[in-house]
């Protein structure tokens, strides 16, 4: 039976909107992607300030706690590009199906507004307290018809765990809990408890996001699992900044290669990764079962004190799901020499010392000291967030949210 509607899924990032339609798969009651796609870089559209640069943070959660929200004339002109990117892909992608209404839902970074159709605070671009609403006045000027109004907007990283939830291809699909780190620009997290995704902002007070997390060295646990910040840690090493190496198109998989064939402060690179990530896997391990351990520091020393102690304690994860740019250098030849192998090395070293885990779930991790298959996995899908943006704008008419 053919929809009366379009469902689009929008992906916003610091530099471009990307946007899918998805496709309800009624017979089996997922959802996938198909093969339509549109994107704007915000730099394509007039208007857009190239230098521009946010309001520090301290005055944006300011605002945001006194509900006193005015954009600068700076943020209300970037914000029009950000909107209008937005819109442009939605028409676009519209206008390739005979124009039926569409419903669409939207992920982007940063802290919503009260109502949830806006940009409250945000660490890399202007704050656009209207998004929603702006975006919506773009596409009725196109003669672009709706559907239902743009119910919310949505995280990114909720909307990587509602499409592996939900996909034909998600990887929590037929699994009771895991734990989702997507790596690109920057770090997504994921949770499924019981069979239901929890929103990390729900559960700050005993788990932190990877961001938000600090090692010994200071630096936070997104470099490791982003590929900006692994492009950063290898650049540091050998004295050059990272946009040289993205002029010359050195990224992580081509970092890599380097590592494969002997440079050693790309091993080194890689080598400092996989510890540190295994770190990050064996901190929500422990912290799922017995509570926050304090394994590490905060990158904003003022942050409260996360919770020993939780509602879920005493549970473990059938699959930790690694997803994004990172499960795809993770899941490929040479990731696997220099990253995935080493990680998982030092992961199992971990749970067998650790002080916190009784041996019924130390063996629930392992078997015979290694890894049990499938508790680590590499997700297929890429566009995660754009797709699950697609279905929780779907679930959410359907259920009338």
């Amino acid at each position: 039976m053919k929809s009366d509607f379009l469902l689009i899924g929008i992906d916003g990032g610091a530099s471009k909107v990307s946007g899918w339609v998805v496709e309800y798969l009624a017979r089996e009651g997922t959802f996938q992607l198909t093969e339509q796609h549109a994107e704007r870089r915000y730099a394509d559209i007039k208007g857009y300030i190239s230098d521009f640069k946010p309001l520090s943070l301290e005055i944006q959660l300011d605002a945001f706690n006194k509900v006193d929200i005015r954009p600068t004339e700076a943020e209300m002109q970037q914000g029009r590009t950000y909107t209008e990117a937005c819109a442009a892909v939605i028409k676009e992608l519209a206008a390739n199906n005979d124009d039926l209404a569409i419903l669409v839902g939207i992920g982007m970074p940063g802290l919503k507004t009260a109502d949830r159709r806006g940009i409250a605070v945000v660490a890399n671009g202007p704050r656009i307290p209207d998004y929603a609403a702006d975006v919506e006045k773009y596409l009725e000027k196109a003669g672009v018809r709706m559907h239902a109004p743009i119910a919310h907007i949505g995280s990114d990283a909720d909307y990587c765990g509602i499409g592996e939830l939900h996909a034909h291809q998600g990887s929590f699909r037929n699994i009771r809990n895991a734990y989702y780190l997507g790596g690109g620009t920057g770090a997504a997290d994921a949770l499924l408890i019981d069979n239901c995704i929890i929103p990390f902002d729900q559960i700050k007070n005993w788990m932190a996001k990877t961001w938000e997390l600090k090692n010994e060295q200071g630096r936070s646990m997104e470099r490791y699992a982003s590929a900006s910040g692994l492009q950063f840690i290898y650049a540091e090493r050998i004295g050059r900044t990272a946009e040289s190496l993205t002029a010359e198109g050195i990224f992580p998989p081509q970092i890599a290669g380097k590592a494969l064939e002997g440079d050693h402060q790309a091993a080194a690179a890689y080598h400092e990764a996989a510890e540190n990530l295994a770190l990050l896997f064996y901190e929500r391990i422990t912290t799922l079962y017995a509570g926050y351990q304090e394994q590490f520091s905060f990158v904003n020393p003022a942050r409260t004190k996360l919770d020993s102690q939780h509602r879920y304690q005493g549970r473990y994860y059938d699959r930790i799901v690694v997803g994004q740019r990172l499960g795809d250098l993770m899941h490929s030849r040479s990731g696997q020499v220099v990253l995935t192998g080493p990680l998982v090395d030092t992961l199992e070293k971990l749970l067998k010392s650790s002080p916190v885990l009784p041996d019924k779930i130390r063996e629930h991790y392992l078997h015979g000291g290694t890894l049990r298959s499938g508790r680590l996995f590499f997700s297929p899908l890429r566009e995660a967030p754009a797709l699950g943006a697609g279905i929780d704008a779907y679930l959410s008419h359907r259920n009338g949210a």
